[in-house]
């Protein structure tokens, strides 16, 4: 089985008259960042704002349906431990986007979409340049590393996630996002790019991701205005990607 057999076996996605904005492209806005850095608890908060639709990409893998074609070939790599080939990942995150427009969950015509973990690389993030429009890309940073390792072994443990615990493993897995994931701020214009420090609390980081969206600057100067002062040590928010 190849990256070939996608097209070979004709999965389609919605038709682009479906989708929203003058483009004919879904508007979205990204949450990128290391894993730890709390894409996925930004992601989940905004989803409750109505007209935003949250779709993250670890939800997708997890509720596939290995009945179908596509949820077969995902298996088929998964299964071997091999990596899933880009244009597989990019046509699972279609069909999801297509059952939550089928079930009404999600109207192009009138929602926003707030991606978390996807795109995860260039090439996703090229191929998915014909299916959205990005509005902001938000990059949730947190330089220190040690501090994304102990979110994360929090988070393993508290889920029961004994293997994902392992120190290796999580720096394993940020290696990967700053060889593979993070070269993707390149790849869009800057201008396009806000920058929060991701060791605010919670409220704090969704306060500023607000204040852009809505262009209130009160809001977004009040997120910014908690970052840590130099040399100034900053308690640690227990919240994870």
């Amino acid at each position: 089985m190849n990256s070939t057999l996608f097209s070979q076996n004709g999965y389609h996605s919605e038709p682009q008259s479906s989708r929203n904005g003058r483009s004919g492209l879904y508007r979205s806005y990204l949450l990128f960042g290391a894993p730890g850095s709390g894409k996925g608890t930004q992601g989940k908060a905004l989803g409750t704002v109505p007209r935003f639709f949250h779709c993250a990409c670890g939800d997708v893998f997890r509720s596939i349906d290995t009945r179908t074609k596509l949820g077969q070939a995902f298996i088929y790599y998964s299964g071997r431990g091999e990596l899933v080939p880009d244009e597989l990942s990019l046509e699972l995150w279609k069909e999801s986007i297509s059952g939550a427009i089928e079930t009404h969950r999600f109207k192009p015509e009138l929602d926003t979409l707030v991606l978390d973990g996807i795109p995860r690389n260039l090439k996703q993030a090229e191929l998915m340049e014909s299916r959205i429009e990005v509005l902001r890309v938000f990059h949730l940073s947190c330089p220190e590393r040690s501090t994304l390792v102990e979110r994360l072994k929090k988070r393993a443990l508290k889920d029961n996630r004994l293997d994902d615990a392992n120190e290796a493993v999580i720096r394993k897995r940020l290696e990967t996002y700053e060889m593979e994931t993070k070269p993707i701020l390149s790849h869009y214009d800057s201008a396009l790019i806000h920058t929060i420090d991701a060791t605010q609390s919670p409220a704090h980081v969704l306060w500023e991701i607000l204040g852009v969206i809505t262009g209130n600057r009160s809001l977004e100067n009040h997120g910014s205005s908690h970052r840590p002062e130099p040399g100034k040590k900053h308690r640690m928010r227990s919240y994870v990607e």
